[in-house]
């Protein structure tokens, strides 16, 4: 999400930066380039219009012609209000309220209703300790509430029971009574949607809302919606009363203008962010946070948080005692870039380090994408258990048999090996340093090379090139985990979520 947005914002702002000083006929020809990319980007006329006229207000002024770095203190404005436009502050899902509370899904047909009840069901079951249950209150939809009650086994939430026949306003008085003598904590209606915004889809809803009284209403939309996300938010603010919006699919949109006019318009914030199909790809949204991401600033601060959510501590614990004793085999590496696919693969990593945007295009030309990560895991699937413990074992046919079993070419196996190998040694050779593998983080990360080799393979352990963000930027024992053979040793954090 945001991609093409970023990509075009960072075009005008390097020309900014790059000069000394800046007149006032710079500023104006930087901001009709933003003008230019935010409307590309789908947002809306109104929102843009807004946006540049605050941005240039203090943009051509004394608060930049003063300013040491005029081109940076634009980029600063520039980021103060895109903050503002999406919210300022981060705001939670409302459940002070007497149990059970209600929280209402609405939206298009299509939206991605179902599938966000679930998500957000299971994160409150999981992180907040609640009792959940599902109601789907859609009839009109073949298989609508069969498809919540699978879903609700999947996660183990709770589903109301399915009656043939009734109407939603029916469900929903029955969701109530249902919840509040079985003693659930919140209860998660899904409604009904419609291809379109129509009338008999807005009094079912209205009904509904007047029948449960929801602490919550939130809004569900497709980050794809493009330009119409702005009628979409209006008509269903002016008839239903949303209390917040939640977008979908943001990892299928490369543009992000739904997120800029949705909020801007109804002045609601946005609460949560389906980040892919599974049913844990779900985030908090947090305005500065994408905004920093958006300028190609980063977001360390997410993947620290998605590091402690996802990976397993006391694994990484036992990897990191291997690779001190120098003992780090391929097992271990696979698990490591296990743990890279769980937080979004190569791709979802890098998009959140400070500086790395403009270097996506350069890796994914080198073939360092996520198909990168199968293709390694392939090759470490297709060895032997003794292979996978000692590499060494590995002659010509045994790599001729793993390059036929994983669909890869010895090439990459040798590759592979090799990136182990050196990994391997760097680790063992800093387990005998002053301060050990925690001092990796303390004195920066090892640096990343300007590009892959031409086999496309990640670039081996400890060679020099810079990773901006990472150099001496993060504290000690932070979470943040490995990345494999990107210039550093592939070191897990140690801080995760310890899984039972």
């Amino acid at each position: 999400m945001f991609e093409t947005l970023s990509d075009r914002l960072s075009g005008v702002f390097d020309k900014l930066t790059g000069r000394g000083a800046l007149s006032d006929k710079d500023v104006k020809a930087a901001m009709r380039e933003v003008r230019r990319a935010l409307l590309e980007a789908d947002v809306a006329l109104e929102v843009v219009k807004g946006f540049i006229e605050k941005v240039s207000e203090r943009a051509i002024g004394q608060e930049v012609v003063k300013s040491i770095t005029p081109g940076q203190m634009v980029v600063k404005i520039v980021n103060d209000e895109l903050v503002k436009v999406l919210g300022e502050t981060a705001v939670p899902l409302d459940l002070n309220a007497a149990a059970p509370v209600p929280i209402m899904m609405v939206g298009l047909q299509g939206s991605g209703k179902t599938t966000s009840t679930a998500k957000i069901a299971k994160r409150l079951k999981e992180k907040d300790n609640k009792k959940v249950l599902m109601a789907s209150l859609d009839t009109r939809r073949p298989a609508a509430q069969q498809q919540l009650k699978v879903l609700g086994e999947q996660i183990g939430v709770e589903t109301l029971p399915i009656i043939e026949g009734q109407t939603p306003q029916q469900i929903a008085k029955r969701a109530v009574q249902f919840a509040k003598l079985s003693g659930f904590d919140v209860l998660m209606l899904d409604t009904a949607g419609r291809l379109h915004i129509d009338e008999t889809l807005m009094a079912e809803v209205a009904q509904v809302r007047d029948i449960t009284k929801p602490q919550e209403v939130l809004l569900v939309a497709d980050a794809l919606t493009g330009q119409d996300a702005v009628n979409l938010a209006r008509s269903f603010d002016e008839r239903i009363g949303i209390t917040g919006l939640m977008l979908t699919r943001i990892d299928g949109d490369g543009r992000g203008g739904a997120a800029l006019s949705m909020r801007a318009v109804t002045g609601k914030p946005i609460k949560l962010l389906g980040t892919g199909e599974k049913i844990d790809e779900l985030e908090e949204f947090h305005p500065e946070r994408i905004a920093n991401r958006i300028l190609g600033m980063g977001d360390v601060v997410s993947l620290v948080e998605k590091a402690a959510e996802t990976i397993d501590a006391e694994k990484a614990e036992k990897i990191a005692a291997k690779m001190q004793k120098g003992s780090f085999d391929l097992d271990d590496l696979s698990e490591q870039l296990k743990q890279m696919q769980r937080m979004g693969g190569m791709s979802g990593v890098m998009g959140m380090l400070p500086g790395v945007g403009k270097m996506k295009k350069q890796m994914a030309g080198a073939n360092m994408d996520d198909s990168l990560l199968g293709r390694q895991q392939a090759i470490i699937s297709s060895m032997t258990r003794k292979e996978r413990k000692r590499p060494k074992l590995l002659n010509a046919s045994r790599k001729r048999r793993i390059a036929a079993g994983s669909g890869t070419s010895v090439q990459e196996i040798n590759k592979l090996v090799k990136m182990h190998r050196q990994m391997s040694d760097m680790m063992k050779k800093l387990g005998k340093r002053k301060g050990g593998l925690a001092g990796l983080f303390g004195g920066g990360m090892p640096e990343m090379p300007p590009q892959a080799d031409a086999g496309g393979a990640l670039p081996p352990a400890g060679m020099p090139g810079q990773l901006p963000g990472l150099g001496g930027g993060l504290p000690p024992g932070t979470g943040l985990p490995g990345l494999p053979g990107l210039g550093g040793p592939g070191f897990p954090g140690t801080r995760g979520k310890k899984k039972k």
